[in-house]
């Protein structure tokens, strides 16, 4: 019986132009590293990935001196490869990086450079969570405030039923045949995806939602860095 391996993903390509910046956010500092540094470091201390792959411009000054600051045990597991126009071809990218390593039923962990703050925990949660799904499966905060749609005009429409919504987070984990067949036709189609589970859902397969915890924040507003700087503090006086 073969060995099923893990691979971890970082799309890393996006501007951050919400956080107002000239610097795309992952690479904004906090405590002395940038957010893709913690981000990697973080879940280096995993052993269950065979490889890591960040797709990222090679040519980026900012990812360059990056690099040069990780640990040499973290920088001989990761490979780099090209960031896309939008996250799904930066994943789709890492993925074709991954082709000569990865087998269809391997499983590929992706996950959001602007989340420093992710356990560790949740993450081996998520793992067993998903050993014997044929798809894979994502991280997912139930939904705690109440939730309204609206029209263009700013008006409330609806207010939904907030017992059966959940709040997307990362790592998504899915079989890297799966995810891969998922982007192929998400990108032939031109439907923009903006998480892989919405990609896999395009295909019909089911996608197993996974409870984490509500401090793995994405950093996009100026104000997120306050809030991760404190989180981080937190999580480190728990061990």
């Amino acid at each position: 019986m073969n060995q099923t391996h893990y691979f971890l993903i970082i799309p890393a390509g996006g501007s951050g132009k919400r956080m107002g910046s000239d610097a795309p956010k992952q690479f904004l500092e906090l405590d002395g590293k940038s957010l893709l540094q913690h981000t990697l470091e973080r879940l280096h201390r995993l052993p269950h990935f065979t490889r890591i792959v960040v797709a990222a411009a090679e040519t980026d000054s900012l990812f360059m001196s990056m690099l040069q600051n990780l640990p040499t045990d973290l920088r001989t597991r990761l490979v780099v490869a090209p960031g896309g126009a939008e996250r799904m071809h930066s994943v789709r990218n890492a993925l074709l990086a991954l082709q000569d390593e990865a087998s269809a039923d391997d499983w590929v962990l992706v996950h959001d450079a602007v989340r420093p703050c992710v356990r560790t925990s949740d993450v081996e949660k998520l793992i067993l969570a998903l050993q014997d799904e044929p798809a894979g499966g994502l991280l997912a905060v139930p939904a705690r405030d109440t939730i309204k749609t609206a029209d263009a005009t700013g008006y409330v429409t609806a207010t939904l039923d907030r017992s059966i919504l959940w709040q997307a987070v990362t790592p998504q984990m899915f079989r890297y045949g799966v995810l891969k067949r998922a982007l192929d036709l998400a990108v032939q189609t031109g439907c923009q995806m903006t998480d892989e589970a919405a990609a896999v859902e395009q295909l019909g397969l089911p996608v197993k939602l996974v409870a984490g915890r509500s401090d793995n924040i994405k950093i996009t507003w100026p104000e997120d860095l306050l809030l991760a700087a404190a989180l981080l503090t937190g999580q480190a006086k728990e061990h």
